[in-house]
């Protein structure tokens, strides 16, 4: 029997009047169910993806393409010769070298301990920082003349508006390869710098970081010309950055650990993905409820066909075509389902997009409402996830309905 032939006898299954009327509202409860879960999973898997891309792009403002660092202690050595090798690298755009470490700065009677980086003039090529100031201008100054650009959280820790500060901060920091004596004090710099701009990213920088000259920041630690903290380069097409990777790495040695963007936040990653699988898998649970109720409505219905399967038998019918049949049965009711959750979730997404249904409580979030994005990826799992269920739950009332004996006296 042809396939058309066989999706013919169930789409008439599925859309004809049974002599029951509890298998139509069942039938109906199991497709509307199934109408729920996938629009409920693909929605919530599009906040996902809204949430990931706007952590993302607040994270990809400070983190480089790449970052190399040393794999033991603090210090990274870099010659000219090896940064000149490492520029020359094909699809390395610009390499900005860097110090971090933690300060202590005061302004006033206001104190905040932060982690203060001495960048060059590349660095606004490799992070996209300067493009989420807050407050006054990105200038470090230099190594005579410093300025601090200050994340938001310590701006205001510090009691003080960047583009407006009469008063130096005073920093305090620890001095390279200085031993601790009986006075801790002989350990520890200290230099005036004034603030020229705040910037705003995510509030684990902006209570964080702070930004001056490199060249400040090494006279005043005791660094040597070719001693930094890291080495940050941005790439052409950052769909190149491991092969980038694997270049340097190798030109560098094991003594210099390169790592990509996802790689420096490694953590932050893995827990949006975790947790978007576990969302997956309760919202799952929604489309195992509707089975129950589909294998409920097909196993009524093959005990009210009882005797067309008896006819189809009699007109040479074997029992794999009568298994096919409600079998089909069971798709149709899942595709249709399937279908009408996807067409439901397009019309929330479109609804959020534009009017914004769902805001977001509280005034410290960048954004107002929930961000949504869709993925084809995500539309491929919810009709396979919907596939599969509907395939199982078919199986044993079709298989129930092959078993079914011809008995000609019926």
């Amino acid at each position: 029997m042809r396939a058309s032939t066989i999706l013919g006898f169930s789409w008439r299954y599925v859309k004809a009047k049974k002599s029951t009327n509890a298998i139509n509202i069942i039938s109906w409860i199991s497709v509307t169910a199934i109408i729920v879960g996938s629009a409920s999973l693909i929605i919530i898997l599009s906040a996902f993806n809204g949430f990931e891309s706007l952590v993302k792009s607040l994270y990809g403002s400070y983190y480089a393409d790449l970052k190399i660092s040393p794999v033991r202690g603090k210090v990274l050595t870099l010659t000219p010769s090896q940064l000149s090798q490492i520029s020359s690298v094909k699809g390395v755009s610009f390499i900005s070298t860097s110090i971090e470490e933690k300060a202590l700065l005061q302004h006033d009677v206001s104190q905040a301990v932060v982690s203060i980086k001495g960048i060059d003039t590349n660095y606004l090529q490799v992070t996209g920082v300067a493009e989420k100031m807050y407050r006054g201008n990105f200038n470090t100054g230099n190594a005579d003349q410093p300025g601090l650009v200050l994340g938001a959280g310590v701006e205001q820790a510090l009691g003080l508006m960047a583009d407006r500060s009469l008063l130096p901060v005073s920093i305090y920091f620890p001095k390279k390869g200085v031993a601790v004596t009986s006075n801790p004090s002989d350990a520890l710099g200290m230099a005036l710098a004034n603030p020229t701009g705040s910037f705003a990213i995510q509030s684990e920088f902006d209570n964080k970081f702070v930004f001056t000259d490199l060249g400040f920041l090494k006279a005043n630690m005791n660094y040597q010309p070719n001693e930094f903290s890291y080495a940050e380069l941005s790439v052409h097409d950052e769909k190149n950055a491991d092969k980038i990777k694997a270049v340097i790495s190798m030109m560098l040695g094991k003594e210099y650990l390169v790592e990509n963007r996802y790689e420096q936040n490694r953590t932050l990653y893995n827990t949006i993905q975790l947790e978007k699988f576990a969302i997956y898998a309760i919202f799952s649970l929604i489309l195992i409820v509707a089975a129950f109720n589909m294998i409920g409505s097909l196993s009524m219905l093959v005990l009210e066909k009882q005797k067309d399967i008896q006819i189809l038998m009699a007109m040479g019918a074997d029992r794999s075509v009568i298994r096919k049949i409600f079998l089909s049965e069971g798709l149709l009711l899942a595709i249709i389902g399937n279908a009408a959750g996807i067409i439901l979730s397009l019309l929330l997404y479109w609804l959020q997009v534009n009017y914004k249904l769902v805001p977001l409580q509280g005034a410290t979030f960048l954004i107002d409402y929930y961000p949504v994005k869709l993925v084809l990826g995500d539309f491929i799992l919810v009709s396979a996830t919907v596939f599969v269920i509907g395939i199982v739950a078919s199986w044993f009332p079709a298989a129930r309905a092959a078993k079914q004996q011809m008995n000609l006296h019926n």
